[in-house]
């Protein structure tokens, strides 16, 4: 199916997938077997939630976005367009979990704070990665497969380990880059970058 006729579909839900009736899904959207898409979440158009994922209460998808399999996306988070989470990743929600509290009663939701996960425009989060909350993921950086996220990622950052520490930089295509002179350059698509004080951005022509 072409990328140009996807957003012309109705979303589809395979029948063993459990949609709430109060979540909104866009055009062109495929949800597949055993996920989850909890009430109030809103997932935009185009987008793929994989095999077994789970997607909060009120958690805001993009558009183009893909939750691959087991993918745990965790209430309020919010994913902007194009967004990736790699399989069994998990974004988190509770910065002191406990399931009781201090008098040993069994926790509810009005006992802790939910705090979400952001994850810019074209962020990757790689297969069994962990996004701890409070956390903003920057615009199409690259968080490698098994890190965990402890602190705010920049833009185009690539980063890796436990916790995960910025190692080099990738560009759109999410290949990391190389230095070309004062500036950093993707094998892929020759596109240039600069860096300064603030983190990378693209050259503008």
């Amino acid at each position: 199916m072409s990328e140009q006729t996807v957003s012309d579909l109705p979303h589809l839900v395979e029948p063993s997938a459990d949609v709430d009736p109060r979540a909104q899904l866009g055009a062109g959207t495929r949800v597949w077997h055993l996920a989850q898409v909890r009430e109030d979440a809103s997932v935009g158009r185009d987008c793929v939630i994989g095999r077994g994922a789970y997607v909060g209460p009120g958690v805001r998808v993009g558009d183009r976005c893909k939750l691959q399999n087991q993918a745990l996306v965790y209430e309020p988070a919010v994913l902007e367009d194009g967004v990736f989470v790699g399989p069994a990743a998990v974004l988190t929600n509770d910065v002191f979990p406990r399931a009781v509290t201090p008098e040993g009663r069994l926790k509810t939701a009005d006992d802790w704070d939910a705090v979400g996960v952001t994850l810019r425009e074209g962020a990757s989060i790689g297969a069994r990665a962990v996004c701890v909350a409070p956390v903003v993921v920057g615009r199409w950086a690259l968080v490698a497969a098994g890190a965990v996220v402890v602190a705010d990622v920049p833009d185009f950052a690539l980063v890796v380990g436990v916790p995960a520490r910025l190692i080099g930089w990738v560009g759109h295509a999410g290949v990391p880059l190389v230095r070309d002179g004062a500036t950093w350059r993707c094998p892929e698509t020759g596109r240039r970058y600069v860096e300064s004080a603030a983190g990378l951005a693209p050259l503008t022509d």
